[in-house]
């Protein structure tokens, strides 16, 4: 039985990261002959053309679109296991970290979160990306460290993940707004003008079942993408805004929130990352102080 030469997983990963011959050669210190040889071979070993011709460049294979989804985690685990473990020093540690999460919570964990980095590890950089979707693709392939959300029907199943704080949803007014005296009813609230919250358009959600089931709707004025949005409408206007309380709540500052008379139960915001950093020693110290962060 013969096997396969496992040096090719290195050249596939530098030609898919790169797309081109020379910069692939360029990666791995290699000649652009060389590279071109052990491209040939890959062609053969796999039975297909991988990169092909496009004008100047070259352009992905469907096959090696697929190949690109996992070659690059599997090189990187096995570099991983043939690293040697060393303790983790903080104060040398010099690595960037990127976090996934949705508007709110840099608002409100994120100071916290900046003073333990910086006592502990100066040399770490955080760099927070909006999230505009529950797509698992981007911890998987590497772009992602970490991201915070509620773990749902589309989220990976091979994904790790810990709680991190449970919220609810609330009501939200300015000052004065009618509904910010008495108690709140779902009819009274159902009779609001609205401004819902979706990152696709799509209004309804677990207000919208609740009210649905005693018989009611809202009436939903303007859609938008994003809870501060939301609130910035609500402020100005009598307009009303239904936001998780703990993940908003430096952004409704000057605003009333008021419990929803709808019984729906609590959720969870959780920690999210892909198995393979699980030996990570910076990475797992990385998620022991997002979690004190939130737990602050």
């Amino acid at each position: 039985m013969s096997y396969p030469d496992l040096n090719l997983l290195l050249t596939l990963d530098a030609l898919l990261a790169e797309g081109s011959v020379a910069g692939a050669a360029r990666r791995l210190r290699l000649s652009p002959s060389a590279m071109s040889r052990s491209l040939a071979r890959l062609r053969e070993a796999t039975g297909d053309p991988l990169l092909v011709r496009a004008g100047r460049g070259l352009v992905a294979s469907p096959r090696a679109l697929e190949l690109r989804e996992c070659i690059g985690p599997l090189v990187q685990q096995a570099q991983a296991a043939l690293r040697p473990v060393t303790a983790l020093d903080l104060g040398r540690l010099g690595r960037e970290f990127t976090l996934r999460t949705r508007e709110g919570f840099v608002e409100n964990f994120g100071v916290a979160l900046l003073a333990r980095v910086a006592a502990e590890a100066s040399g770490v950089r955080l760099r927070f990306v909006p999230k505009p979707d529950r797509d698992s693709t981007p911890l998987r392939d590497g772009r992602v460290d970490l991201e915070t959300g509620v773990v749902g029907s589309t989220t990976g199943p091979e994904l790790r993940v810990q709680a991190l704080f449970r919220d609810r949803f609330v009501a939200v007014v300015r000052q004065g707004h009618a509904l910010a005296s008495g108690t709140l009813t779902a009819k009274g609230y159902a009779a609001g003008r609205h401004v819902a919250i979706s990152r696709h358009g799509t209004a309804a959600g677990p207000v919208d079942e609740a009210l649905s089931g005693l018989g009611l709707g809202r009436d939903i004025v303007v859609t938008v993408a994003g809870f501060s949005e939301a609130l910035a409408l609500a402020r100005g206007t009598d307009l009303i805004a239904t936001v998780p309380e703990r993940h908003t709540g430096h952004l409704r500052d000057g605003l009333q929130s008021i419990d929803l008379p709808l019984g729906l139960e609590p959720f969870t915001v959780s920690l999210l990352w892909h198995p393979r950093m699980d030996g990570d020693a910076a990475h797992r110290w990385l998620r022991g102080c997002v979690r004190e962060a939130c737990s602050a």
